[in-house]
Parts: C-alpha cells; sequence; structure tokens
C-alpha cells in the first residue's frame, strides 16, 4: 500500500494473533517501521526471536515498545514519529471481564481514550481501532466495556476533526478463527486428547472471518475513513453445533459434551444494530456506517424531528449466510492454525 511507504505504523497489543498477522501483510512491504505495543515483554521476546530467525532482512523494521494503554507516560513515550495506528489492546475474554469488569473498563474504554488523546497530541495521521460484534446490543461486560470504548472513539473522532487533524475510525468484526483463546484451537486440543469436545449450546450462531480478514477489514477501514467512521465486514456464520461438527470431520469424532451457556453469551450475535443499518452504506463487501452528525443543540430535533429512527432488521449471525458443516469445514481449512494442526495430526 503506498500510504505506507517509509512511514512508521504502531500496533498496539501487537504480540496477538492480530499482530502477528499485520506483520504477515507489512513485513515485506515498503513500510518504514512497526512499532509494537504491549505490557508482556515475554511475549515481545518470543516475536523478536521468530522473526530474527525466519525474515532475519526485514526483522529490524519491528521495534518493540513495553507499556501499557492503561499508563498514558508510556504511550506517550511511543508515540513520537508515529505515522498510522491499529489500536488492538483489549481484554477480550467475557468470562473474565464478567468476573473483573472495572479491569475491562481500564484497558478498553480508559486505555483508548488514553490512546486517542495522545494520537491526537501527536499529531498522528490515522487510527484505525478494532472493536467487536459484543459491542452492539451488549449483555455482558466485555460487550459494555466495548461499547463504551466505541463511543469513546466517535467522541474522540469529533474533536480530532473539528482541528483538522487524526482521522479516527473503528472496525466491528465478530469471532475470528484461531485467535488466542478461541473455540476451534479448544476443539483441536480436546480431540487430540481423546477427550469429548464440549459445546455450550449447539443452536448458538457465530460470526466467521478469519485473521487475514480481519487485516482485510482494517486496511479497508484505513483507506476509506470519514472521521468517526464504524466499518464492518459482511461475514458467514455458522452453529456451533456445526462447528464442532466440522472441526470432529477434520481431526476425528471424540464425542460431545454439552455444557451450557457460560456466563455473559449470546444466542447470536449483532454486528450492526437496527439503528446504525438506516444511515449505513453498502459498499461490497464491507458496510461503513457514518457518524452520527447530531451535535447537542436539541432545539432543532425538537423542532423537526426524526420520523424514521431505525431499520426493519439488525445484521446478525442468525440472518447472515448461514454455511453447513461442509461450508464450515471450508471456512476452517482457510486458517493457517487449522492447516498446520492438520500437518502434524
Amino acid at each position: 500500500m503506498s500510504a505506507f511507504k517509509d512511514a512508521t505504523l504502531m500496533i498496539t497489543g501487537g504480540t496477538g494473533s492480530f499482530g502477528n498477522t499485520v506483520l504477515k501483510h507489512f513485513l515485506d512491504s515498503d513500510i518504514g517501521e512497526i512499532r509494537i505495543f504491549s505490557r508482556d515483554e515475554k511475549k515481545q521476546d518470543d516475536m523478536r526471536h521468530e522473526l530474527q530467525a525466519k525474515h532475519p532482512d526485514t526483522a529490524k523494521k519491528v521495534k518493540f515498545f513495553v507499556g501499557d494503554v492503561r499508563d498514558p507516560r508510556s504511550i506517550a513515550d511511543a508515540m513520537p514519529g508515529v505515522d498510522y495506528i491499529f489500536h488492538a489492546a483489549a481484554l477480550k475474554q467475557v468470562p473474565s471481564c464478567e468476573f473483573f469488569p472495572m479491569q475491562a473498563v481500564k484497558t478498553n474504554v480508559e486505555g483508548t481514550d488514553n490512546l486517542l488523546h495522545a494520537a491526537i497530541s501527536e499529531g498522528v495521521k490515522r487510527v484505525v481501532c478494532l472493536s467487536t460484534d459484543k459491542a452492539a446490543y451488549p449483555i455482558n461486560a466485555m460487550g459494555i466495556s466495548k461499547a463504551m470504548m466505541e463511543h469513546v472513539i466517535f467522541a474522540n473522532a469529533r474533536v480530532a476533526a473539528e482541528r483538522g487533524g487524526t482521522v479516527i475510525c473503528c472496525t466491528r468484526y465478530g469471532n475470528v478463527m484461531c485467535s488466542r483463546g478461541s473455540v476451534i484451537p479448544l476443539f483441536i486440543d480436546q480431540i487430540k486428547a481423546g477427550n469429548p469436545i464440549t459445546i455450550t449450546n449447539p443452536a448458538m450462531t457465530r460470526f466467521l472471518m478469519n485473521l487475514d480478514e480481519a487485516v482485510d477489514l482494517v486496511k479497508f477501514a484505513f483507506e476509506h475513513a470519514n472521521p468517526g467512521d464504524l466499518f464492518i465486514q459482511k461475514a458467514d456464520a455458522s452453529t456451533i453445533g456445526d462447528l464442532a461438527k466440522a472441526v470432529q470431520k477434520l481431526f476425528g469424532d471424540t464425542g460431545t459434551n454439552i455444557i451450557g451457556t457460560r456466563h455473559g453469551e449470546k444466542l447470536y450475535e449483532t454486528l450492526m444494530t437496527r439503528e446504525e443499518k438506516l444511515r449505513a452504506e453498502d459498499m461490497g463487501d464491507y458496510f461503513r456506517v457514518a457518524a452520527d452528525s447530531r451535535d447537542l443543540n436539541y432545539d432543532k430535533f425538537v423542532v423537526n424531528g426524526q420520523v424514521q429512527t431505525e431499520s426493519d432488521e439488525a445484521y446478525t449471525s442468525h440472518n447472515t449466510k448461514l454455511l453447513d458443516v461442509d461450508g464450515t469445514v471450508k471456512k476452517i481449512l482457510t486458517t493457517d492454525y487449522v492447516k498446520e494442526q492438520l500437518e502434524n495430526k
């Protein structure tokens, strides 16, 4: 991408699954520097050594910064010279956020605000923030914290736009297959151990996308964003029951054990609410939801009103294209993790 030629990109939470995939996409490009900002020095050291072993010619492009989005000083120290930011740092595990909600608030809400204030002050050109389908009609602490994070993003985007500076936007996507802590690696580990796989509710539906698609969504948002835009990828889905059968079809059937819904889980996921769908633009493989441009002068609203405030239905994992077992097999085979596990079967 020509916009990244000789530029400096910072990835918060950069040692995670998303950050590793970004490196795969960008390391051999003409980008100038990639800054990995995260709080786990062990993961940074592992990533550094892997890059040096596998990419000796380009590993020097990657610089590592130990810090935490909760700590404004550590962000400020890593920020000078940054052109663009992909903000992926977050607490993402639904059960742990349910038990420790204030930790989710400190990272997902306050941490995002810290990052965006620093980016605006430093004159960063563009920031793309990563959110989740659980932020739409949230019912759990993780989703609520991410929903609040989105509102922090949109508020900062409005301020930055008024100053004519940093363009801030947001992406929202569903389950990323085989990302750290997700269900497919758990199923595979259970099968390899000869144990039945554990299913919460076979009728649950979940969006399915791979890590490359997640990076493509962020790149699309980077290229097309206006301040405060929300970008959503159109995605296939499957039931949890069919996902389990697809994994078993590839790795063997060791039986299933239905354990019931975990803390804070939904029957289906929503990527775009009815209210958002009303102002969404269909861009082919993606939706762009424009920022809410209303201001605090509600006199205009009282005088003019707004008759239509929501669409007929939201965009959910129940009403998108639902894959059958064979379709789900093809989908999960697009992930490097599943391919590697099959090779080592």
